[in-house]
């Protein structure tokens, strides 16, 4: 455990120092998407939200589930920062090269990286709610965790336990709770209720019975 450790330091001083050589813009950009990647995942919560409302009840079920997932995955993570206490390595390491960001106040712990295990369940969610997906959001996920080392304020240990332990909770979270969404989403779709049936959509049977004719059907 302590090699890992120390390679991990050593990963964090190598990264810092290649961040301090690249040009400006290329920092400022690496600062920016440490955030704007957490934005840009919930714009994909609701665009796949949207495009599922037409879709099966597992499909919209799976994407419904998917920011309630990720939250999960920010949770779990949250709690194991108070127990284990890490220091942030732009504290605890004497002699490294200044973060290109404001350190984190005291408190705010290093180990897991809160950022990168959204990111990670983020990816995994709607991996597992958009099919293809998958091929942006593990880009986005791995960039994420890059970005906090990037920026001096995360070991690599840390985003690398993020993107694991955010992935793992989001894929059990989504798998234990799929039947019972399905069984609320069907329950939804067929509400009175425009207001309930517009937010989980009508799905394919509301393409079905908009055709002319469709509710003749069934009656040749």
């Amino acid at each position: 455990m302590d090699n890992l450790l120390d390679l991990s330091d050593s990963l964090y001083l190598d990264i810092l120092d290649f961040a301090h050589t690249t040009p400006h813009w290329f920092q400022k950009l690496a600062e920016v998407w440490t955030e704007l990647g957490l934005l840009l995942f919930g714009v994909l919560f609701i665009a796949g939200w949207w495009r599922m409302r037409r879709g099966s009840d597992d499909a919209m079920a799976l994407a419904l589930l998917a920011p309630l997932a990720t939250a999960f995955g920010y949770v779990v993570s949250e709690g194991l920062k108070s127990l284990v206490d890490e220091e942030r390595p732009c504290r605890a390491m004497t002699g490294a090269p200044s973060p290109l960001v404001d350190c984190p106040a005291p408190g705010d712990w290093s180990f897991p990286s809160n950022h990168s295990a959204i990111a990670g369940a983020a990816a995994l969610a709607l991996a597992l709610s958009w099919r293809g997906i998958v091929w942006l959001t593990a880009p986005m996920a791995l960039l994420m965790a890059f970005s906090r080392v990037f920026v001096g304020v995360h070991y690599p240990h840390d985003v690398t336990v993020g993107l694991l332990a955010g992935g793992i909770i989001a894929y059990v979270v989504m798998k234990a709770a799929r039947r019972p969404v399905v069984a609320l989403v069907d329950s939804a779709r067929s509400s009175r209720s425009s207001a309930v049936v517009w937010c989980v959509g009508r799905g394919p049977r509301g393409r079905a019975s908009a055709r002319p004719g469709g509710a003749r059907h069934g009656a040749y």
